[in-house]
């Protein structure tokens, strides 16, 4: 993967794509009021507004529902799309369960001791593991099994290889003619380097992963959703551009 990415300081933002976790809460994962707010507004204004997460799809749409969003959820880290079309909810199954499940079989057998989240009773595509289990071994002990075991600071994921959040993310945009160049895209961890790296307007976290702050065009000065807003903010001054 290139770090070699130009940074763009005017954006041109047609849509806003934003992890959750770390992206618009606090340091305790607590949403951060402010942050769904300005997305709300964002929203209404016409703007599409995409929610890019690693939890599972029940959170995720427990957010988007109480709060009036009415754009796609990308959830399981690109295991699942959620759009509402017509009225009606729509969820697209973009990953296999299978190859994780036998990931985490051998993982079991090598004896690393993986230890399931709870969350893991309302995932359809893939295995989250408490973040203690050692990422460079359980990586050489899954060569060959089609797998990418994904840190994302708060969990440690198991995904069919190339089903990550950039795919889900390009589909998802489809339905609006965009692209991930033509977004505002913000996320912490190591799960949203690609949406980042084909971002028009790539944010990170003081708090990000060193490869997430890397890749970044702009870094905010402040954590979590508190710089998720400074990010807006900044977006704003320089140029952003609704939809529509």
């Amino acid at each position: 993967m290139s770090h070699g990415r130009r940074r763009r300081t005017r954006p041109e933002v047609h849509a806003i794509v934003a992890d959750i976790d770390g992206t618009i809460t606090d340091g305790k994962r607590r949403l951060y009021p402010p942050a769904v707010a300005a997305l709300l507004r964002e929203d209404r204004r016409g703007v599409p507004v995409i929610f890019a997460t690693g939890n599972v799809l029940p959170v995720a749409l427990a957010l988007h529902r109480f709060n009036g969003f009415s754009g796609p959820i990308i959830a399981e880290n690109g295991g699942l799309l959620y759009e509402r079309v017509d009225g009606h909810d729509r969820v697209k199954r973009l990953a296999r369960l299978a190859p994780a499940r036998r990931a985490f079989r051998a993982l079991v057998r090598a004896g690393l001791r993986p230890v399931p989240l709870f969350t893991n009773r309302w995932r359809e595509t893939e295995i989250g593991l408490e973040p203690n289990l050692p990422v460079a071994k359980a990586r050489r002990v899954l060569r060959g099994f089609g797998v990418d075991v994904v840190p994302t600071g708060f969990a440690i994921h198991l995904i069919e290889a190339g089903k990550g959040k950039l795919p889900a993310l390009r589909r998802a945009l489809a339905r609006y003619r965009l692209a991930p160049g033509d977004c505002l895209i913000a996320g912490d961890g190591d799960n949203d380097l690609e949406m980042l790296e084909a971002a028009g307007f790539a944010v990170s976290f003081p708090t990000g992963s060193v490869r997430a702050r890397s890749v970044a065009d702009y870094v905010t000065s402040k954590p979590y959703g508190f710089g998720f807003v400074e990010a807006l903010k900044r977006a704003r001054i320089l140029g952003a551009s609704p939809t529509g």
